[in-house]
């Protein structure tokens, strides 16, 4: 990445914008995109570009997500808000947001295939800010169901997981993989968001960043939908800060009601879905990776 990113002036915007990079993080997008270009039997060097462009997506998005949620540390560090000032990240954002269009274009491929990448790549940013809304109208809003949970999930989170998937199809014209990939990131990807729902309640110091904040700002997760259905009432939902013990309080409750254990196996029954379409590619280790990194996306501690 350090590669791709032309680093110039002024020096903040860019210190900015390396910030959460340099940080660290699973890079599970990009290893997902190679990962599948292999399972394809392509070469995944031509396309590249493309693995770092979805990584670049990704952390702009963490960034204005950030901002918007009032998040103080992401990766065990302060966001970039917090160090930079909200009008930088705002900035910082931008750039990674085009600097990956211009990246992807560097991807060594039939034009006609770069440009439906393209499209489909920008098609998908726009999904991540219609779920990003949802996310944030669910504040406001009393009557928001599982189904409704599940649909925000799949455009803020899934729908980038399935993008890298089956971009390398995309990029390499091999439509017969298109779907199953994409079906595959899409249905992992839920699963992922789920789990790091409960991540967010039991994760602690392992997770990087605000324990329970979720509950405290007032997020609509499975896991308070399904409790609220259970007529559970957490106290610190929506408060805005809490005690640790009021923290450690709400979670006892959240897991004697069983709305973590809830949670927990419909992130599971994602997943197993998900698997199931890779039986559409040749068997190789590439694939045998993909199906592994499926299970982790769901047993990961942080």
């Amino acid at each position: 990445m350090r590669e791709f990113l032309d680093f110039g002036e002024p020096k903040e915007l860019y210190d900015a914008s390396y910030h959460l990079i340099k940080a660290g993080g699973k890079r599970l997008r990009p290893v997902l995109t190679l990962l599948s270009c292999e399972a394809i039997g392509k070469d995944w060097k031509p396309i590249l570009p493309s693995a770092i462009a979805i990584e670049l997506i990704h952390n702009f998005t963490l960034i204005h997500d950030d901002i918007m949620d009032r998040d103080e540390y992401r990766r065990g560090v302060p966001t970039v808000h917090k160090l930079f000032g909200e009008a930088m990240a705002i900035l910082a954002g931008d750039t990674l947001f085009a600097k990956a269009f211009e990246i992807l274009s560097r991807c060594e491929v039939d034009a006609k295939n770069l440009i439906k990448a393209v499209e489909i790549v920008a098609d998908v940013c726009v999904k991540i800010c219609e779920g990003q809304c949802m996310d944030m109208e669910f504040e406001r809003r009393e009557d928001v169901s599982v189904d409704d949970y599940l649909k925000m999930v799949e455009k803020k989170t899934a729908v980038l997981i399935a993008c890298s998937c089956s971009l390398p199809a995309i990029l390499y014209g091999e439509e017969k993989y298109v779907e199953p990939l994409w079906k595959f990131g899409l249905n992992c990807g839920i699963g992922f968001q789920i789990h790091d729902d409960v991540l967010d309640l039991i994760g602690k110091d392992k997770i990087g960043k605000d324990w329970c904040s979720d509950l405290v700002e007032g997020k609509k997760t499975i896991v308070y939908l399904k409790a609220k259905e259970l007529g559970v009432d957490i106290e610190i939902f929506g408060r805005g800060k809490a005690s640790d013990e009021e923290k450690r309080k709400a979670v006892e409750m959240l897991k004697e009601c069983g709305a973590i254990d809830f949670a927990s196996k419909m992130a599971k029954d994602f997943v197993e879905m998900g698997k199931k379409y890779l039986n559409a590619l040749p068997d190789s280790n590439a694939k045998e990776v993909l199906l592994f990194l499926a299970d982790y996306l769901i047993t990961r501690e942080y």
